[in-house]
């Protein structure tokens, strides 16, 4: 299947609508709930690796602005949803180890986290001025990207900047697999969400494979994501293990959560070692082949 008989998905109209949807989630209600704090983080995951796959076919200036605004509304977002995060992954562990969480009832650190609070009916100053911030970004780079001229983009190049994604996920995959620390854990997860996010404008090439590819990539991904969750709260804890002989409550729980990490990567590793092992080739994972990129 030739690239000049397919049209890709166009990429302007579908940055412009992240940004539209992303500001409509935003004024649901005064505060965003956990909800709308994902599903927007969500879509500005979505903005930037689509500006990566453009990389190369729009001007600098206009590349580190777009990218840059995107960036900074995921790092304002990031700041109100941890506290809800752990709070979820807590109720989560303790459907399934309640035992634990009687013995650690004195705990401080976990009691505040589990402790929820009810949402105010109107936000915070802080909160407003992010919201404000938020609000101020979005609007300029909607108005910009209105303007960009995103109709003359090259398939083929596009294609080569998805190889790009392809290849660096293939290398953060192989360090984790070397090295297993949360850190490069999180890598691959963020650069595997970028490759699933670019893959959608690739659709059209094959709709059966690309779909079912990106299935397997979205379930990979929120494993991760979960793995990456027990791994903040670990550090949210500020765990130590002390070295003593005797085990306390807290490390059995940290051990129940290790273990509960090691179920998800169990979940993660067959599936990435068939897209992501050396010796593989974007355009064979696609099930399509290209004469000339």
């Amino acid at each position: 299947m030739e690239l000049d008989y397919v049209k890709l998905k166009d990429i302007k109209p579908a940055l412009s609508g992240y940004i539209r949807e992303a500001q409509a989630l935003l004024k649901l209600a005064p505060v965003p709930d956990e909800r709308v704090v994902h599903d927007v983080r969500v879509l500005m995951k979505k903005s930037r690796a689509a500006m990566k796959l453009i990389v190369s076919q729009v001007d600098k200036e206009s590349f580190d602005r777009e990218y840059g605004s995107f960036r900074e509304v995921g790092r304002i977002t990031s700041t109100w949803r941890d506290i809800s995060v752990h709070r979820k992954t807590l109720k989560d562990l303790k459907k399934d180890y309640s035992e634990i969480f009687s013995r650690l009832r004195g705990n401080e650190e976990l009691a505040a986290l589990m402790k929820k609070t009810e949402s105010p009916a109107e936000p915070s100053q802080d909160i407003k001025a992010d919201l404000e911030r938020i609000d101020e970004l979005l609007n300029k780079s909607g108005y910009r990207v209105r303007f960009q001229n995103m109709n003359n983009l090259d398939p083929k190049i596009l294609i080569k900047e998805l190889d790009k994604t392809y290849n660096t996920v293939v290398d953060r995959y192989l360090v984790c697999r070397n090295n297993q620390k949360p850190a490069n854990i999180h890598e691959f997860r963020k650069r595997s969400k970028d490759f699933l996010y670019q893959l959608w404008f690739f659709r059209p090439l094959n709709p059966p494979v690309i779909k079912s590819l990106e299935k397997k990539l979205d379930t990979m991904t929120q494993n991760l994501g979960k793995y990456n969750d027990l791994a903040q709260l670990i550090n949210t804890l500020n765990y130590k293990y002390s070295g003593s002989a005797g085990l306390t409550a807290l490390d059995e729980f940290i051990v129940i959560i290790r273990k509960e990490q090691d179920k998800y990567l169990s979940k993660v590793w067959p599936f990435s070692y068939k897209i992501f092992c050396p010796g593989q080739k974007l355009v064979n994972v696609l099930g399509f082949r290209i004469l000339m990129i």
